[in-house]
């Protein structure tokens, strides 16, 4: 195969292996065509400029989007996967993203098709995830192109939300009373291995109409993880006690109360423990050989990266931004209905770049400058009914980029020493946005305008922005004044309503 002439599609692209995939890729030769829901989200990735790289948006649930990602294409990465807060019924979504991707995959005359999947038998007992996986992969393959099904358990790599669940559970309990499923066997696989496996498909007629099992040499329960990442992390050993009065829905609700993962993320997860997956065919390894990292080692190399804030793709990153269409708008009225709208104003010392540095660090381990206890309280009462709360944190200290999570915020805009946005994915009733405006006014002076943005959704959207609107003259004003604390410039002006 000449892979200068070949033109790859990968959908999923800003998911968590879809974003590892792309350098790899253009790494080894391959044009590669990138394809997400959100075309910010694809710029902002470090691979976005490449010279053999294409970005095109797509919604894998409209049939046209998808025959215009996949149209001069020869092969495609299949890694979609619809398990969001927005879904309601990802089962279903995901059996009609996969219906579309055949129907345009047959009219593109594509060459192959290569799928992610779980590992796990086809039987009753499955989780819904674990079922509808396997789904997938069966649509698939009930079309005319070749297909190459890969099928993995937990894969171990900085970012992956598996090792973010074991991390925070061992690291923040160290007696744990854990349901029966920590006795669950699994074979687990290391990020590394499991992206030489997907390029090592590409194109290899070996693997084409056929289903792998991919896995490392290892098969250890849950258990064995959690005691090997305490020994990896330097951690006292942990005191683990299985009962079997843990319900799926216990398990969900005590991995989204200890751990960043979600509710809507955590229940499927949860689920699918009780299911042993372990690999079945071993033919793989003499198709793509390769070092098969072991569990110490993996776990290892993935606490170095995220220790040292290199982490290169998060589970966080896979979603859709919402950009809400009255953002842009300066107006409090907007077509769609009643936008309020708060604004604050500072005039510092300085120049915009002094003031973006401290900026650019809101939240995670730096905090919101003030009050961070009522941003913890905030984010307390988010999980409690079920959202994502601050423990996301963020990918890292300093640097942002267009679909990042920032503890229960997603960023929507940023345009370094200018602008700002954060769009709340925290539970609300109505759409919230928080804006930073940096303005030049002179050689000496910037400006800085804070602007706090709602959009209700009925009654209880209007009376919750009365409720909380007291406490932002506090937290926003002080806000503001921690930030130019922060900046190392001097107030020349404000902060004041405007």
């Amino acid at each position: 195969m000449n892979s200068q002439d070949k033109l790859v599609l990968v959908t999923g692209a800003t998911g968590y292996v879809g974003n590892r995939l792309v350098p790899r890729l253009l790494e080894a030769g391959f044009k590669v065509r990138a394809c997400s829901r959100s075309i910010d989200k694809l710029r902002s990735k470090t691979w976005a400029t490449h010279p053999h790289v294409e970005l095109v948006a797509a919604d894998f649930l409209d049939l046209t989007s998808v025959l215009n990602a996949t149209k001069d294409c020869s092969y495609a990465y299949y890694l979609v996967h619809s398990m969001n807060s927005s879904t309601k019924d990802f089962a279903d979504a995901d059996r009609q993203a996969a219906l579309n991707m055949v129907k345009a995959a047959e009219d593109c005359k594509l060459e192959q098709i290569i799928y992610l999947g779980g590992l796990g038998e086809n039987d009753d007992k499955m989780s819904k995830h674990l079922r509808s996986r396997a789904e997938v992969a069966s649509l698939l393959q009930s079309g005319t192109i070749p297909v190459t099904v890969l099928r993995a358990a937990m894969i171990i790599g900085s970012g992956s939300v598996s090792f973010e669940i074991l991390r925070y559970l061992v690291e923040r309990l160290p007696i744990m009373i854990t349901p029966r499923w920590v006795t669950t066997p699994n074979q687990p696989i290391a990020i590394r291995n499991v992206l030489n496996y997907l390029i090592g498909c590409l194109g290899n007629q070996e693997t084409y109409n056929d289903i792998f099992d991919i896995g490392g040499d290892e098969i250890l329960t849950y258990k064995d993880l959690m005691m090997t990442y305490a020994r990896e992390a330097g951690l006292p050993k942990r005191k683990i006690i299985s009962v079997p009065v843990f319900t799926p829905r216990l398990s969900s609700l005590w991995i989204h109360l200890v751990t960043p993962v979600p509710a809507y993320l955590a229940r499927p997860l949860a689920e699918g423990l009780k299911t042993p997956v372990v690999c079945k065919d071993f033919r793989i390894k003499k198709i793509i050989p390769q070092e098969l990292w072991n569990c110490e080692t993996a776990i290892k190399a993935a606490l170095n990266k995220t220790q040292h804030y290199q982490v290169e793709s998060h589970w966080t990153d896979a979603g859709l931004v919402k950009h809400p269409e009255w953002v842009g708008s300066d107006e409090p009225h907007w077509a769609g209905g009643t936008v309020y709208n708060e604004s604050r104003r500072l005039v510092l010392e300085g120049q915009p770049g002094d003031v973006w540095k401290p900026l650019v660090r809101l939240g995670g381990t730096t905090g919101w400058y003030y009050g961070d206890w009522l941003w913890r309280l905030r984010g307390l009462m988010d999980r409690l009914v079920g959202g994502v709360g601050l423990r996301r944190g963020r990918r890292h200290p300093y640097e942002l980029a267009p679909g990042d999570a920032l503890d229960f915020w997603r960023v929507l805009v940023v345009k370094p020493d200018e602008r700002l946005v954060l769009v709340a994915e925290m539970k609300l009733p109505g759409q919230a946005v928080l804006e930073f405006r940096l303005k030049k006014l002179d050689d000496h002076r910037t400006e800085v305008l804070q602007i706090a943005r709602f959009l209700p959704t009925g009654l209880l959207g209007i009376l919750y922005w009365y409720a909380v609107s007291p406490l932002h003259e506090f937290v926003f004003n002080g806000m503001l004044k921690g930030i130019a604390e922060a900046s190392g410039q001097k107030i020349i002006e404000g902060p004041s309503a405007v």
